[in-house]
């Protein structure tokens, strides 16, 4: 054996030793840099220069294993931005963190092992680590006088779930790697590499995509110097002027970005769901919230309606197919699947001329669209010399043009097209002249350019013939589909009353324009919905709901409300649905069926239920949704024992859904709904025990600058209502927020608000929760049924948020947006609570025992009735 091996072994095990020797004396690392031969023990931190992070080790939630990781030195070890053996935990507190005699970082168990290690290429005498300001770990060869001689590794070149101000991902299309990718934790409590990844696509127009596995799971759409195409919300963040897409000298794509504010920590963070969140910490208050999260809806999922589909979350349905193009298997197609997308009606007249012209092609401008996948520049320097481009070239089926990006087009399939409320761009798709339809719906400036060339092509004669031939035919057409309309609405009237059969459409508006007015001041259908909802909306046969349901048998009821019953039921293609069914004795009737057709369908967010479609033959009002196969959130806390109890990381995930989805309704729809009756059985539960907000029936619209409205006709039920709605008839964001914190406390103790009213020492939930806030003893509220497996500090939160939610004054109650916020809050930064609404003792409490205590939705709430309220 030479003698420079034995000096290596003999170098090795004095540092195991020195190792040891420092763990079993309590060593501490100092400042910012780890030198050689010095080690951070488990319980030791390094903080980076300025104090914003640390590197040390930690356990994630529900979890003993221990990893290391870098943190928020000033918030705490909750938030994790990035960890070194994700696949190698220890499984005790005896790890070591070090630099070995070949100048690598790594990590020893308690044994002197190495689990982890940065494994650098080349050899380096001296190195140190430091954490830097920035939260970036940087390993550096340094010469005797500590000055660095070049930079070994560093963490922001391997990062895991977050990526961090001055941390660039980077892909090079060069070459056929992925590039540098985020990569999301398994679970919560599990930071092994999940199932998810995101990085930039390196296409021609660079892009942002989350993967799951292989698969696309959603893209950004193209980076416009400013903000993504495909993300309308980020154009109007101004303040993120550091975000930056650039490409360098060697042609390596890179994504950046920099802090928008020294007060603020921000970060992106992928998680194992596979949502990309944009997180923002406020330092002053010490508060954390949700800058923007996608995807955010079912439409942003990457090619929801297949090859030359159209997704819009503002449509009763969902997916369409493009102008000129139909569904290519029409069975799936009508049974919600969507995959197979559209194919071309007609074939485009350049292609049946085979000689690549575009004369008697026309391009229908579609507007505020996310532009679809696979976009190739093409120069150009106006709208009308893209345009002009595309036209010449039978491959270029579509394009789009935008003031930075230049000239887009299309060729083939157009893939993950989505239609926005706000934003997004004008695109233009290439139809056949068979496909024009109204020039209303036609680019003119595509058809003056087509006639002038017309003209100089000498056929002036012919562009008139069948301009004239055209028009005939046209007004042949109206005349022939006008007198075919009166002749089937004289059809549908002789069959009102007969069998249904298969699945109809039906204009919204012109149905029910005729109905009764609401006699409430506060119309539920306001001129700008009324317009936006004659819209086609499925409405199905009722034999076909009667087969489906088994004729509404008792087998299939699976529950009644003050609407009527609901049924389980199948349609012909395997769809499983459930049917709410106008009850006759319902005190609800057309405004509220009104109500929850017109708002259900013109709103979509993953944690509102969904409506199919409804049915008005026979007299009936009945509504078809989507089938929860968990039911209501009621069953599961006031039910039978025969359900499996509900843990608290499932309960909170339920409080955070309910409260996006109430967020959803107040601000981030294009209408601002109320709706004024909120409870645990209007709260149903999909499969994963995701909560979906239901029945929209008592619902009600406010204007876009409007705060409040007043009703004399009081509707909701006992136990949720706030005061000033039950008492004054006043009801505005803050009614919802009342509610939602009667829930929130329902959630938690696993008791209904108004099940005390035989108890001597409090008349409801809230004066319990209130009584125990007071006595300093608020965790006794929670259900027995968790036998004590909870995480104690989120249920106090809970807590404390449902107290601030039932204030007697609305304007001490916190908006939907601040709940949010709040969810995710230190406690000690939460407000002190005001006395609850509804707590004090009724002066006609003697005869509180003979009141129906059902919790029951009612029409009219009397003066008397409103003296028992919540008791």
């Amino acid at each position: 054996m030479g003698i420079n091996n034995i000096a290596k072994i003999a170098a090795t095990v004095a540092f195991l030793v020195f190792a040891n020797l420092c763990y079993m004396q309590t060593c501490t690392a100092i400042g910012s840099i780890l030198a050689t031969n010095n080690t951070i023990k488990d319980g030791d931190t390094l903080v980076s220069g300025g104090g914003d992070f640390a590197l040390g080790f930690f356990s994630p939630q529900n979890s003993t294993n221990r990893y290391v990781g870098i943190w928020y030195n000033k918030i705490g070890p909750e938030i994790i931005v990035w960890v070194a053996n994700r696949d190698t935990p220890l499984a005790y507190s005896s790890g070591i963190i070090t630099i070995d005699v070949n100048g690598d970082l790594v990590i020893l168990d308690g044994r002197g092992g190495a689990i982890w290690s940065t494994n650098i290429s080349t050899l380096a005498k001296i190195a140190h680590a430091e954490l830097l300001y920035t939260g970036n770990l940087q390993l550096r060869e340094v010469d005797s006088d500590n000055k660095t001689k070049r930079v070994l590794w560093e963490s922001f070149n391997y990062p895991t779930d977050t990526h961090l101000p001055s941390m660039k991902l980077y892909v090079d299309p060069k070459r056929d790697d992925t590039g540098q990718r985020l990569t999301s934790w398994r679970s919560a409590s599990d930071p092994s590499p999940g199932n998810f990844s995101m990085g930039i696509d390196p296409q021609k127009l660079p892009q942002i995509v989350i993967w799951d596995g292989a698969d696309l799971r959603w893209r950004s759409g193209p980076w416009d110097g400013r903000a993504y195409l495909g993300i309308p919300a980020m154009a109007s963040m101004t303040n993120l002027n550091g975000y930056n897409i650039s490409k360098n000298s060697e042609g390596v794509i890179e994504v950046s970005y920099s802090y928008f504010n020294d007060s603020f920590y921000t970060r992106y963070v992928l998680d194992s769901l596979g949502m990309l969140n944009q997180f923002v910490w406020v330092k002053e208050k010490n508060l954390s919230y949700t800058f923007w999260s996608g995807p955010d809806n079912e439409c942003d999922l990457y090619g929801r309606c297949g090859p030359n589909g159209r997704c819009s979350n503002s449509s009763s349905k969902i997916c369409d197919c493009l102008k000129g193009f139909e569904p290519k298997y029409s069975g799936e197609w009508k049974s919600g699947n969507w995959s197979g997308g559209c194919v071309r009606s007609k074939q485009l007249e350049c292609e049946k001329n085979g000689n690549g012209s575009w004369k008697g092609d026309w391009f229908l401008k579609m507007e505020r669209i996310k532009v679809p996948d696979f976009a190739d520049s093409l120069a150009g320097g106006s709208l009308k010399e893209c345009g002009d481009n595309c036209q010449k070239s039978c491959s270029c089926v579509a394009y789009a043009y935008h003031t930075i990006i230049g000239c887009m087009i299309w060729g083939g399939d157009l893939v993950d097209i989505q239609q926005f409320a706000n934003g997004g761009l004008d695109f233009y798709i290439r139809l056949p002249a068979s496909e024009q339809g109204s020039l209303d719906f036609i680019d003119r400036e595509m058809a003056h350019v087509a006639f002038l060339h017309a003209i100089r092509k000498k056929e002036m004669k012919i562009v008139i013939i069948v301009t004239v031939l055209g028009t005939t035919l046209s007004l042949l057409a109206c005349i022939f589909l006008l007198w075919r309309r009166k002749a089937k609405q004289r059809e549908h009237k002789e069959n009102q009353n007969k069998k249904g059969k298969g699945m109809l459409h039906f204009n919204l508006h012109k149905r029910l324009k005729a109905s009764n007015d609401s006699s409430d001041g506060n119309s539920t259908l306001n001129d700008n919905v009324q317009g936006a909802a004659a819209a086609e909306l499925p409405l199905f046969g009722f034999s076909i709901v009667a087969i489906a349901t088994n004729n509404f048998s008792d087998e299939n009821k699976l529950g009644e409300g003050g609407f009527g019953p609901v049924y389980k039921g199948k349609l012909p293609g395997g769809q499983q649905i459930a049917v709410k069914r106008l009850s006759k004795s319902s005190g609800q009737g057309l405004e509220e069926f009104k109500n929850e057709v017109v708002l259900i369908s013109r709103v979509q967010h993953r944690n509102l239920v969904r409506l199919l479609g409804c049915c008005t033959e026979r007299e009936e009002k009945i509504l078809v949704y989507e089938y929860m196969h968990n039911k209501s959130l009621d069953a599961f806390l006031f039910g039978s024992s025969t359900k499996e109890p509900l843990d608290w990381a499932k309960r909170f995930h339920i409080v955070e859904g309910i409260a996006r989805g109430l967020l959803y309704l107040h601000r981030d729809s294009r209408l601002k709904i109320i709706h004024r009756d909120l409870k645990a059985s209007n709260i149903l539960l999909d499969e994963g025990l995701n909560p979906k907000i239901s029945d929209f029936g008592m619902a009600r619209i406010l204007g876009e600058e409007q705060i409040l409205a007043r009703t004399t006709r009081v509707v909701g039920t006992y136990g949720y209502m706030s005061p000033e709605y039950a008492m004054q008839g006043s009801f505005s964001e803050k009614s919802d927020v009342f509610s939602f914190g009667v829930l929130l406390l329902e959630i938690v103790s696993g008791k209904r608000n108004t099940s005390f009213y035989q108890n001597e020492n409090t008349s409801n939930l809230l004066c319990l929760a209130w009584q125990l806030w007071n006595e300093g003893t608020a965790i006794e509220l929670i259900d027995p049924a968790l036998g004590g497996h909870y995480e104690q500090e989120q249920v106090q939160r809970c807590i404390h948020l449902g107290l601030l939610c039932v204030q007697e004054s609305p304007k001490d109650r916190p908006s939907m947006s601040s709940v949010v916020f709040m969810l995710s809050c230190d406690i000690s930064t939460l407000p002190a609570p005001k006395h609850p609404a509804f707590t004090g003792i009724s002066p006609l409490q003697s005869d509180s025992s003979k009141r129906n205590h059902e919790n029951f939705s009612v029409n009219d709430v009397t003066m008397t009735d409103i003296i028992f309220l919540g008791r």
